[in-house]
């Protein structure tokens, strides 16, 4: 067994392949949940009967220090957080608390019952927001444009100070936008290629989306999950940038997504300005060169190749969805 590892947001985009990767390489997983009315584990999919779901809270400190009691894990990955940026300037204070606040309430309970743990830290490229330089690297400075991005900015640096402050292996990966066929549906990746299947099925005939020109750093997550492992491997913990080093519009990821089954997008997309952020950020580029130096990661899977695998996943999950009558 290659040790115990607890992952907050477990059900999640990233939580889900995590699970996936330490289960590989032989770990005891252990996944903090939230308790729900109606359970989504629908990601964890083959792998649920391989964990141990532990029912806790980022709002609440004492289910937190509970969680680590039952767990007791070597490697924690706090992926958990309310990560949808326009969500974020709705219900702002609601995202602080969870997603910066909660992270001092996990540090404060790992302090508590585990300090020797290892600590991963999801940190975000929407810390930049308005950037002062391009690439960014982990010595940019931060200047967020979202709650959201404020946000994860609090529970970077409260990251870094309980390092710093109490010796603990505390790291932060700034990732980059990294997507999957299991993204969650009001992300606009995934957006677009579920639109693109049920257009292709006859389901829908069109797309209403914001800013086209906003231009983002985007890689495969199974690809940055394998990096948040690299980094509590390490004998010294720190900060990385975890991205490809190329940026694509929004207008060519519908480019290449409409295109993979041979539709020109521009017939079916329209601009909806409900979509616009209050305050957008305009172009986020990554320079991973300090992960590859130190944790030996590079990414797999390059921009078409990610597009194409979302669309196709989309396109067979739509096929099995809906009857044939419906559809093509």
């Amino acid at each position: 067994m290659a040790g115990r590892a607890l992952i907050t947001g477990i059900t999640g985009q990233d939580g889900s392949y995590l699970a996936e990767l330490l289960l590989d390489k032989d770990y005891e997983v252990f996944g903090m949940v939230r308790r729900l009315s109606t359970p989504n584990h629908e990601r964890l999919g083959g792998v649920l009967d391989k964990l141990t779901l532990i029912d806790g809270d980022l709002l609440d400190e004492a289910s937190l220090c509970d969680v680590l009691e039952q767990s007791r894990p070597d490697e924690i990955y706090n992926l958990a957080a309310q990560s949808f940026v326009a969500t974020s300037f709705r219900q702002a204070t609601l995202t602080a608390d969870v997603t910066g606040v909660g992270v001092v309430r996990l540090l404060e309970a790992v302090r508590r019952v585990c300090p020797k743990a290892r600590y991963y830290q999801a940190s975000s490229s929407e810390m930049f927001g308005r950037v002062a330089e391009t690439p960014q690297r982990e010595s940019t400075p931060f200047h967020p444009r979202s709650p959201y991005g404020v946000a994860k900015v609090y529970g970077h640096w409260i990251t870094v100070n309980y390092r710093e402050a109490h010796g603990m292996h505390a790291s932060s990966g700034i990732l980059f936008n990294h997507e999957s066929p299991r993204r969650g549906l009001e992300f606009v990746t995934r957006k677009i290629t579920n639109a693109v299947a049920r257009i292709h099925h006859g389901l829908d005939d069109g797309l209403a989306l914001g800013n086209l020109d906003a231009r983002r750093d985007w890689g495969y997550a199974g690809d940055f999950v394998d990096a948040m492992w690299r980094m509590l491997q390490q004998d010294e913990p720190g900060d990385f940038v975890i991205a490809t080093g190329e940026a694509h519009t929004v207008r060519e990821f519908c480019e290449v997504a409409f295109g993979h089954v041979d539709l020109d997008w521009n017939d079916y997309v329209r601009i909806d300005p409900a979509f616009l952020r209050p305050a957008e950020v305009e172009t986020l580029l990554g320079d991973a060169a300090h992960a590859e130096r130190i944790l030996g990661w590079t990414p797999s899977i390059d921009f078409r190749g990610l597009v194409t695998m979302m669309v196709d996943a989309d396109l067979a999950r739509v096929a099995r969805e809906v009857p044939a009558s419906q559809g093509r």
